[in-house]
């Protein structure tokens, strides 16, 4: 069940949040920057699993932090290896890819609810009409809540159904 929702992800009740990023991405702007401000660890483990893994786009990994946080890290964007670590563009068929395995975590887990922004629209460059029928048909159909956070307002708890 997908609900498009306004306000700051952070702030989501949802067991676990989805965002996309480019293997070893130095995590210093968006929703990216803000994890990393909230869960450092998180983001030194990824880039430990960065280089133990050389993770493709499209793979996922889930960091499991203090209190319960669960981050997927959606692997959405080229970048990361040869030419530093600045993320490179999105494309829907590494997004795809990336959903397709956020799918299987989720089973795998049993997630009961996972939050995601509009993916690979920021840095990534893709258009949200681009992404959005993606998700739908990636996690569509499943039996749990995925609050996609449309539109952000700073500090505002968005109403998840």
């Amino acid at each position: 069940m997908i609900h498009e929702v306004e306000g700051d992800i952070l702030l989501t009740k949802a067991q676990a949040i989805a965002h996309g990023i480019a293997a070893n991405d130095p995590m210093n702007q968006g929703l990216a920057l803000s994890l990393h401000e909230q869960y450092p660890a998180m983001h030194k483990d990824f880039h430990h699993w960065c280089h133990q893994n050389h993770p493709k786009p499209g793979e996922a990994w889930v960091w499991g932090g203090a209190e319960g946080a669960r981050i997927v890290n959606l692997l959405t964007q080229d970048g990361g290896y040869g030419g530093g670590n600045r993320p490179g563009k999105a494309t829907e068929s590494i997004v795809n890819h990336s959903l397709r395995a956020l799918k299987k975590i989720i089973a795998k887990e049993k997630f009961t609810s996972v939050a995601l922004p509009k993916l690979a629209t920021g840095v990534g460059g893709l258009e949200w009409n681009q992404v959005k029928p993606l998700i739908k048909s990636q996690l569509g159909d499943l039996d749990i809540p995925i609050y996609v956070y449309t539109v952000f307002h700073a500090g505002k708890q968005a109403v998840e159904p």
